[in-house]
């Protein structure tokens, strides 16, 4: 049962969700895998047939983005997300806001 459980793989999706989730200190945060999508695009088929977790939908509301630009902001997820972006995810749609502007928006 031990090693059953050290050898569980988490997700692309839950992996994207803590990283992002433990450094932005998120009070929003959304992952919405979105593969499904691109199922002829040649990323899926370049990819191996265990994961095909290659395009996500991102929505972040954090403290962190206060002050940031929305270029900032983005390179912020991608400097997060570069392990992630160098072994097989292809795509990221970000929305980036602060709770500030959420609060705004109602």
């Amino acid at each position: 049962m031990g090693s059953r459980g050290a050898s569980m793989v988490l997700s692309r999706a839950n992996r994207i969700r803590s990283k992002l989730q433990t450094a932005l200190e998120a009070t929003v945060l959304e992952v919405d895998d979105v593969s499904y999508q691109h199922a002829g695009h040649a990323a899926m088929k370049e990819n191996s047939s265990d994961n095909k977790e290659t395009h996500f939908n991102l929505k972040i509301v954090s403290p962190k983005f206060e002050g940031q630009n929305l270029v900032k902001r983005h390179r912020m997820v991608y400097d997060l997300l570069s392990d992630e972006l160098n072994s097989g995810l292809h795509a990221l749609s970000i929305v980036a806001k602060t709770p500030h502007e959420t609060t705004a928006s109602k």
